[in-house]
């Protein structure tokens, strides 16, 4: 007989196998151990599915499988592989468990490591796995922290039986002890069979020599005295065997108390010591050291399989554990006198046993994250960074602080320390609005139906920042369908805009998409005041037929909506930002009013959704790569990013503007996005810049291709994205999002809250409230004025600014000259929107950038309030701004209020320069005469040119 047999034969000793693995069990080699060996269990962990899923090839094919029927969750990928595993373990083990009356034959799956310090998720997640494995010998590995205690107890008493993990104390042991015999007493009170219910307590061994032995090593260095070197040497190798064995003896006396013995006439069986960590990690010692020395009735040993094989080939056979137990209180009395406690070494080696198999359990699912990737291929956009060796070191850090401190699925699970604990939790529902999205796919394409039936021509979304910017990406990317309305986008309050949207329009036959959160926002309200009474001029009663609103339950919008008898009221999610908003209601609805299949644009955000999910560790993470590579640039001084977009996606940039501004710029910190800049050559750019490109593959532009090569080359960060083709582009708002809320993190900063956006609006309301009461904005005192244009500044900017009573070259030269490295120039125009307009400021703008080497902004407000308002007031003091107004030639009254468009745009433009210069920033503003606009935006470009030539 050899060796592993006559452990269970002749000594009561079962003999487990730590290892378990598809093609082990596949060709039949676990059960030839248990027909051969005596093989009575097995047991599994992270480290061990880590190294079968992620170092072979044997697992591909199942992954495939399930990748073909629709993209998965990294972690119902793995759980799909170990279960099937852990089920075919506990099927080839179950005539071992029949034969033995349910006391042997059990297969062990592991609770998630990172819930070990959780009591509620552990008992959530134990109870899951036994139902999922749906195996009689399954046993649930749950550790023995403080918070697993109550577990094993609790989850005893419901009748799961548990492998106790991680015990390397007598007095935790004793705790785990009595909390199953309570378990099993509060079942028995209740009434209900405890005869089939088995357990086991894994007292672990070698770690304990590995860190006293380190612990007596450096006490012999510290020692003087030759005779104490000698005593501290002789406890080394001993101290592990010591400790077990009288852990048995706690055992024996435990479970012949009295309590345990009523419960032992029921037939309840008694939960066995197992020795775990039995392979010998210190070469001088024997490879079968932890198994001959601890042979005793009603126990187990679990082996590696190395381990397992030495001991069939040379281990020796004999009733050891309770063999000299005097010795073994001596060892443990010497240990104590040389002042190295056993309990703190237990305490550390539980913290460390913990991270160790969270190390392990991020290792598992990195590797089926990158066999994900693989199987997925084109479907996932891919990735790149390009970053030089300091930067990358530094990511490459982050990355690490990010896994060690569980921050992806702490954010996942709405926790606001992740961030700065403040109200961050309230906002994070667009985690999870995709797959709630889907559920209603079948309501987006009804709706679609409708639209489509009734035969409008055109769809006018009516809102503002993130209402208009994400359905703004999907007009211009995806164009008219055919059978459905060109849909168009209403974010301006100057008259010259709204007239140039109802001139473009059949009033009777165009769908109003009114979006707004809160339904207080100026803007949507006075484009649906104005629009439904036009509508009603031309239609008549059935006016609220062309109307629907989507806005969050509860709001001004919803009441307004109701009211005027809007055809439908969508609804958003009240935890979710405007700016994060696209994939909800506030994209979705304008999405399917202009044929989208919203279904098909949602699953393929979802598989970015599930790239990016708590699973997958940050390293395989590529929202959490990006983020963090984004945070930690701006850190750095790299705090200008820059968007680069193929031109069939050129849209996304004002998108990602938005996000990237209102969510970063704030309390002096954050990153100032950069859209619209056409990449140039390395000499026209600073050190301040950090380059994302997204490249539409089907449509690539070759210059910009080699610029980003150049710029790479230079020394530039740069994140190149691969898009297929435009139908991906869903993927890249969930992507940005979450990048977004990374680079937050790693700033310090709360990337859901908007403090300067809102103290423009309160600005803005005051001095729009006050021109109605008084029929006019209050008169202002130019520093310069001609017949084209004024020049205006507040007092500490006029003050810095002389110059500007000579005029505007003289004004724009000076206030050029406060440029600064690393500061940026932002153009803001209160004008319509037109291409003309954008090509004549573009052209002074470039020109700046190219001789001061500085980054530049060209927005147009009052859009851009909503978007990078915030950091330009709220960020860092690096921008100097040439606010650009305009008086319209005839302005547009708004129905019900005694002022028109014309007033609110000023009110708007005002607002913003006041908080501008409250927040003491470098702020001039050029204000264009009637009918001066074209020939006074000329020469404020030309001023720039000469400015810095």
């Amino acid at each position: 007989m050899n060796a592993l047999k006559a452990l269970h034969e002749q000594q009561d000793q079962a003999v487990w196998l730590d290892f378990v693995a598809r093609g082990f069990i596949e060709k039949g080699e676990l059960k030839a151990l248990v027909e051969e060996d005596g093989l009575r269990g097995v047991t599994s962990n992270p480290a061990i599915f880590e190294k079968a899923i992620g170092h072979s090839d044997e697992y591909d094919a199942s992954l495939k499988a399930v990748q073909e029927t629709g993209d998965s969750r990294v972690i119902d990928l793995y759980e799909g592989l170990a279960i099937a595993d852990i089920q075919a373990a506990a099927d080839v083990l179950r005539p071992v468990y029949e034969a033995s009356d349910g006391a042997d034959g059990y297969v062990s799956l592991e609770v998630s490591p990172y819930l070990a310090l959780d009591t509620e998720a552990t008992l959530t997640e134990a109870r899951r796995l036994h139902r999922a494995v749906s195996r009689d010998n399954l046993m649930v590995k749950v550790p023995a922290t403080p918070e697993g205690i109550p577990a094993i107890r609790q989850l005893t008493a419901e009748g799961i039986s548990i492998n106790v993990t991680l015990l390397f104390s007598q007095e935790a042991y004793e705790a785990v002890a009595r909390a199953f015999i309570d378990g099993l007493d509060d079942r028995a009170r209740a009434g209900h069979d405890v005869s089939r219910i088995a357990s086991v307590a894994s007292f672990f061994i070698s770690r304990i020599d590995s860190l006293v032995d380190k612990l007596l090593d450096e006490k012999i260095a510290q020692a003087n005295d030759p005779d104490e070197k000698i005593a501290l040497g002789s406890l080394k190798g001993k101290v592990a065997i010591a400790n077990a064995k009288l852990a048995y003896q706690r055992y024996k006396r435990i479970f012949a108390e009295a309590k345990w013995q009523a419960l032992d006439a029921k037939g309840a069986k008694a939960q066995r010591l197992l020795w775990a960590s039995t392979g010998t990690k210190n070469k001088a010692y024997s490879d079968v050291l932890y198994v001959e020395e601890l042979i005793g009735p009603n126990t187990v040993n679990t082996m590696p399989p190395a381990t397992m094989a030495a001991f069939r080939d040379h281990g020796e056979v004999r009733p050891t554990i309770e063999e000299d137990v005097p010795g073994a209180e001596a060892v443990m009395a010497r240990l104590a006198r040389a002042g190295i406690e056993i309990e703190a070494v237990a305490r550390q080696l539980v913290e460390e046993g913990v991270q160790l198999f969270i190390d392990a359990a991020d290792n598992l699912l990195g590797a089926v994250a990158s066999k994900r990737l693989a199987l997925l291929g084109a479907r996932l956009d891919p990735q790149a960074l390009a970053l030089d060796d300091a930067l990358a070191a530094d990511a490459k850090k982050a990355l690490e602080s990010w896994r060690a401190s569980g921050a992806i699925r702490r954010l996942w699970a709405r926790d606001a320390s992740v961030w700065t604990g403040a109200d961050e939790a309230s906002w994070l529902g667009w985690l999870h609005i995709v797959e709630e999205e889907l559920a209603k796919a079948a309501d987006y394409a009804a709706f679609s139906e409708w639209v489509k039936a009734e035969g409008f021509t055109h769809a006018v979304v009516l809102g503002m920042g993130g209402s208009s910017l994400g359905p703004e990406v999907l007009s211009l990317t995806y164009g008219q369908r055919p059978g459905f309305p060109a849909l168009r986008i209403l974010d301006s309050t100057h008259p010259d805009e709204v007239r140039a949207v109802e001139a473009e329009i059949d009033l009777a036959r165009t769908l109003f998409i009114v979006s707004s959160k809160s339904g207080s926002t100026l803007e949507p309200n006075v484009f649906r005041d104005y629009f439904y009474d036009r509508v009603k001029q031309a239609v008549g009663d059935k006016v609220g037929d062309r109307f629907v609103a989507v806005t969050d339950p509860g709001s001004a919008m919803e009441k307004a909506a109701q009211a005027q008898n809007f055809k439908k009221i969508f609804y958003g999610v009240k935890q979710i930002g405007g700016r994060y908003s696209v994939l909800s209601a506030f994209g979705l609805v304008p999405a399917a009013a202009m044929g989208l299949d919203v279904k098909d644009v949602l699953e393929r955000a979802r598989i970015m959704v599930r790239s990016c999910g708590p699973a997958v560790p940050p390293a395989q993470n590529p929202g959490v790569v990006l983020g963090t590579a984004m945070g930690v640039a701006g850190l750095k001084g790299r705090d200008k990013v820059t968007v680069v977009a193929s031109p069939g996606i050129g849209s996304v940039g004002a998108w990602a503007e938005q996000l990237i501004a209102e969510s970063t710029g704030k309390v002096g910190k954050g990153l100032i996005p950069v859209d619209g800049e056409p990449a140039g050559v390395p000499a026209v750019y600073g050190h301040d810049r950090f380059f994302l490109y997204l490249r539409l593959d089907s449509q690539a532009d070759a210059a910009q291709d080699a610029a980003l090569s150049a710029l790479e080359k230079d020394g530039h960060p740069i994140v190149r994205i691969g898009l297929d083709g435009v139908e991906q582009l869903p993927q890249e708002f969930y992507r940005l999002e979450i990048a977004t809320a990374v680079a937050g993190a790693v700033l310090g900063i709360n990337p859901f809250d908007q403090p300067d956006v809102e103290a423009s609006k309160i600005e803005t309301k005051k001095l729009f409230d006050e021109a109605e009461r008084s029929g006019a904005l209050p008169p202002e005192t130019p520093l310069f004025e001609d017949d084209t244009l004024a020049l205006y500044a507040d007092a500490a900017n006029a003050e810095a600014l002389p110059q500007a009573r000579d005029g505007l070259e003289t004004a724009v030269k000076a206030h050029l000259a406060r440029v600064r490295t690393g500061d940026y120039v932002a153009l803001l125009a209160y004008l319509p929107r037109t291409d003309a307009h954008h090509a004549i400021l573009q052209e002074g703008r470039l020109a700046v950038r190219d001789a001061r080497r500085v980054a530049t902004c060209l927005e147009f407000g009052p859009r851009f309030l909503h978007s990078t308002g915030q950091a330009y007031k709220g960020g860092p003091n690096s921008g100097v701004f040439v606010q650009i107004t305009g008086d319209a030639v005839d302005d547009l009254p708004i129905p019900g209020r005694s002022l028109g468009f014309g007033t609110v745009v000023a009110a708007q433009a005002r607002g913003d320069f006041a908080v501008l210069a409250e927040r003491g920033r470098r702020a001039l503003r050029v204000h264009l005469k009637a009918g001066q606009t074209e020939a006074g935006l000329k020469r404020i470009a030309a001023a720039l040119k000469a400015a810095v030539a």
